[in-house]
């Protein structure tokens, strides 16, 4: 089971507008991203699913997290697989 967090992002835009995420604050939390290890987009496939960029990415800490970009809505999440974010 996955679940979603809401958390702020701060981003590089180049090309496009929120093209690299460079930090992420959860629970007042800041985590610095130092590598995007991978990433890629969900299309619109049906009713239920929405646009959105999904990253996986390496914290200053050494840590890895995946956080999804919801495009329609501008919103950032972190995406937890189970209950349990170890921070």
């Amino acid at each position: 089971m996955n679940t979603l967090f809401p958390i702020k992002v701060k981003c590089y835009s180049g090309h496009k507008a929120d093209e690299t995420p460079l930090s992420f604050i959860f629970h007042d939390m800041k985590f610095e991203i130092i590598e995007v290890t991978d990433r890629w987009y969900q299309a619109e496939y049906s009713p239920n699913t929405q646009p959105a960029n999904y990253f996986k990415v390496k914290t200053k800490d050494r840590k890895n997290f995946m956080i999804k970009h919801q495009k329609n809505t501008d919103e950032w999440f972190l995406l937890v697989h189970g209950e349990t974010i170890h921070l």
